[in-house]
């Protein structure tokens, strides 16, 4: 592997760790800010879930910029947008203003999962893009893990301001990594397909040491004429969006970020400390960096579909352990966290470093930008959905219905890989684009 593609992939990545952070951190300044402000159960959700509202509009929109200013100058203003949340919910007063600075960030986290998949696609080698582009994942957990870390050590720090510096240590990886920027190049797709730049796009497969240039670049614009004399016919286009949206609502039906954002919570409904409780919650953000690690390892070797049946199976088999330890109360209760915590590393080996992966693969060239923000839009909208219920939910039908409730979805997702989801390891993208 060539060590600029590899530079470009981890720097670029590294948007992935700022949203895994903005992400985790607030699981731990949630039931502070309640506490606060006097919320109600119905506030107190949608102040946890305002980042996700605001993810929702950054997948929306994300692809614009992406396909009009290049993957680059989008991925540096969503650092911007990192940078601006930190500093503005860590040091407001007012609820109202914190919950503009949650959402300013949560645009930032909605429109991440698209330009950098994006990016790493289409600079990777086909061999190795699997892996390269499961980096942005690999970086979302660790920023999930460093979260619950680092909410972890300043807990007893600063009494009952201890949430503040909680949301403010972001600001310092938001700056890293806009400056990190500015040294990667333009994506040479985007510079073919969207700007004509052939040239440019020349230079850069020079510089990474690529094979086959030319022809390389020939398959690009032959892949411009196919889509431009498809463009009116929708149907072309069926399949990789239905694709994309059913892996998109499968990642979130699975309760994984209701578990993420309210981890302390649930370990507390298990019987746990408030101390043993954050602490459970760093063991879910190892688990999670751990089992990525194995994933981006496997995943051009044993591709994609193969890694999702796994997950599938693992993550029915451990929900419905959690649901039955909730209906037995006491007795297995104690239990919980260990089934989450299998959970979470069958659903990192799977789900977790698959989807970005997947949704970046098949779209052809001049729709991939479209197609991620689709994918990215449905994981969002749901994430914002299951987040903002799961309280009131657990408090009318119980813990134990919730997360029955969650197995019953991976079972129709265990369908959904075995009747449509193709494999698309070791293919180029302008093949999987023609195909799909």
């Amino acid at each position: 592997m060539n060590k600029r593609v590899l530079y470009y992939a981890i720097v670029v990545s590294l948007g992935g760790f700022l949203f895994g952070f903005d992400t985790a951190v607030i699981s731990g300044a949630e039931q502070a800010i309640q506490i606060i402000w006097n919320l109600s159960a119905l506030e107190h959700g949608f102040t946890v879930s305002i980042a996700l509202i605001g993810t929702v509009l950054g997948a929306l929109f994300g692809g614009i910029p992406c396909d009009k200013y290049g993957r680059k100058k989008t991925l540096i203003g969503i650092g911007v947008l990192y940078f601006i949340s930190a500093l503005g919910s860590s040091l407001t007063t007012d609820w109202h203003i914190f919950l503009f600075f949650r959402w300013i960030g949560g645009i930032g986290v909605g429109a991440s999962p698209i330009a950098a998949p994006l990016y790493i696609s289409e600079i990777a080698p086909a061999k190795v893009r699997g892996r390269l582009v499961a980096m942005f994942q690999f970086n979302i957990v660790l920023g999930i893990l460093i979260a619950f870390l680092s909410n972890y050590i300043v807990a007893d720090f600063d009494g009952e301001n201890n949430w503040r510096w909680m949301l403010g240590v972001e600001i310092l990886p938001a700056l890293v990594f806009i400056l990190l920027m500015f040294t990667v190049p333009n994506s040479p797709r985007w510079l073919i397909v969207k700007r004509g730049l052939v040239a440019e796009a020349r230079y850069f497969f020079e510089r990474i040491q690529s094979e086959n240039i030319e022809e390389k670049i020939a398959d690009i614009q032959a892949t411009i004429a196919q889509n431009d004399s498809q463009k009116a016919r929708y149907s072309h286009y069926k399949r990789p969006f239905f694709l994309a949206i059913m892996l998109a609502v499968f990642n979130q039906v699975s309760g994984i970020n209701a578990i993420i954002y309210y981890a302390p919570r649930i370990f507390e409904m298990a019987g746990l400390g408030k101390s043993a409780a954050l602490l459970s919650s760093v063991g879910i953000g190892t688990i999670n960096f751990i089992f990525t690690l194995l994933a981006i390892f496997f995943i051009d070797r044993l591709g994609r579909r193969l890694l999702m049946h796994i997950g599938s199976v693992g993550l029915i088999v451990t929900l419905f352990m959690v649901a039955f330890s909730f209906y037995s109360e006491n007795e297995q209760m104690t239990r919980v966290p260990i089934y989450l915590f299998l959970y979470i590393g069958f659903f990192a080996f799977s789900q977790g470093a698959v989807i970005w992966v997947f949704i970046a693969e098949i779209f052809p060239n001049d729709l991939r930008a479209i197609g991620q923000s689709v994918g990215s839009f449905t994981h969002w909208i749901m994430a914002a959905i299951i987040a903002a219920i799961f309280p009131a939910l657990t408090a009318v039908v119980g813990p134990g219905n919730t997360f029955a409730l969650f197995a019953l979805m991976m079972i129709f997702q265990w369908i959904f890989v075995f009747v449509w989801m193709p494999e698309t390891k070791g293919r180029t993208l302008e093949d999987l684009g023609q195909s799909l």
